[in-house]
């Protein structure tokens, strides 16, 4: 069952529209409900569900991915998150570690993400 069948939504942050969009179309394809969002003060100005997942760019203007992220856990928003990023340096790989945040690296090939996705919803519940 894919996640929109479950009212989940996977949502995107990233500040190239065309990720964005690209991104968006990929997984619309797979059969997952997607929101694009252009900057982290975007999304944290959303009301977010708490059902789903994020995909999050590293290098956004303002909060990094991971800052980002550590923003929305301060908010209670807890969703499994993926970080995407090309050459992610060592000091971003612990922190993701130590958040429990996937890299996923760019360029975005084959299934990966869409497999992460897959399995991130299958294994969470929601809030």
């Amino acid at each position: 069952m894919t996640g929109e069948a479950k009212g989940w939504i996977v949502h995107v942050v990233d500040d190239d529209l065309a990720v964005c969009n690209s991104l968006k179309f990929a997984l619309e394809i797979e059969g997952f409900c997607v929101r694009i969002y252009g900057s982290s003060r975007e999304l944290l100005e959303a009301e977010i569900p708490c059902r789903g997942c994020m995909i999050v760019d590293y290098n956004l203007p303002g909060l990094n991915g991971l800052d980002l992220i550590n923003e929305l856990g301060r908010r209670d928003v807890r969703l499994p998150s993926f970080l995407i990023t090309s050459n992610p340096a060592a000091h971003v790989r612990r922190r993701a570690d130590d958040q429990g945040v996937a890299i996923i690296e760019k360029p975005l090939l084959g299934n990966q993400l869409s497999e992460a996705v897959q399995d991130s919803f299958s294994r969470s519940r929601a809030c």
